[in-house]
């Protein structure tokens, strides 16, 4: 590469980060600018009390504090079932599987990962009308389904993220356990999960921000506007994403649109509150791990 070719390829790197700077400033600017004038307790409980509404006592109609609720519920519940079952498909991918075997997972992980969400949506919405017919006729779409179709959707981003951390370590750190004594799944359980944890994490994170922004999915599987917070995992609920998508469908007058941008306020901190809480503990993570090397 000569001088000319490296000074334009270093020009449109820059160029490209100045860009993207600038786009994510300009739409944190916008949300800000939008969003500031509403934030307030009405924007949460509305005519609620908000003693009485952070207790149960009195419901909430005009506020999103249930839409809120029922995001935290929602990331919590997919990311109870993706997690777990994103790690260990990761882990059987980079460890054990081999040969065509390997290569047929691999297919339906990719097939997985570019599944749109709104035919997720459909399968959930199917599987309760299946239900009805066979099983169970009271079935019916809830916060279980929704958090159930979620987890599908942002599984394959933790076996990927699981299984190109595991392989990426080097063969030093693969063979410390080995050289200890320990067995396959000691070494994978002590040694290798440990040394990829910071890389696996970030594959967390970026699943819990997928489980947080979708939209497609909850509507055909158990969103509704005014539902309440949930009594159970098989009521119905609300979300922050859907609640920005009917504010702005549906808004009668400039109040009402303002409050969209003030959910839309809400959802990006409550992301960031997630992302930065994880990215301590990737921090954290890290630097025990540094020290016990």
């Amino acid at each position: 590469m000569n001088v000319r070719s490296e000074h334009a390829l270093t020009f449109f790197s820059w160029l490209a980060a100045g860009i993207t700077a600038a786009a994510v400033f300009i739409l944190i600017a916008y949300l800000l600018v939008q969003g500031l004038p509403v934030m307030g307790p009405a924007l949460f409980f509305g005519d609620t009390p908000w003693r009485a509404a952070v207790m149960g006592a009195e419901p909430v109609f005009d506020g999103i504090y249930p839409a809120v609720a029922g995001t935290f519920i929602l990331i919590v519940c997919s990311s109870l079932i993706a997690i777990p079952l994103g790690i260990c498909c990761g882990i059987y991918l980079a460890e054990y599987a081999r040969g065509p075997l390997k290569n047929i997972f691999s297919f339906m992980v990719d097939l997985l990962s570019g599944m749109p969400s709104i035919v997720m949506g459909l399968f959930g919405f199917a599987l309760i009308l299946l239900m009805r017919r066979t099983l169970y006729a009271h079935a019916n779409t809830s916060i279980m389904l929704s958090s159930a179709c979620i987890a599908l959707l942002i599984l394959p981003y933790l076996i990927r993220m699981t299984q190109v951390a595991l392989e990426s370590l080097p063969e030093s750190t693969r063979l410390l356990g080995p050289s200890l004594g320990y067995t396959r799944w000691q070494n994978i359980w002590h040694v290798l999960l440990p040394a990829s944890s910071t890389a696996i994490l970030s594959g967390i994170i970026l699943s819990i921000g997928r489980a947080a922004e979708d939209t497609a999915v909850i509507m055909l599987t158990g969103v509704v506007a005014n539902a309440g917070i949930p009594r159970s995992l098989s009521d119905k609920f609300e979300a922050l994403p859907f609640s920005i998508f009917y504010l702005t469908a549906e808004h009668r007058d400039e109040l009402e649109l303002l409050r969209a941008f003030g959910s839309a306020l809400v959802l990006l901190a409550l992301t960031a509150t997630i992302f930065f809480i994880s990215y301590c503990i990737q921090r954290r993570l890290k630097r025990r791990w540094t020290m016990g090397e």
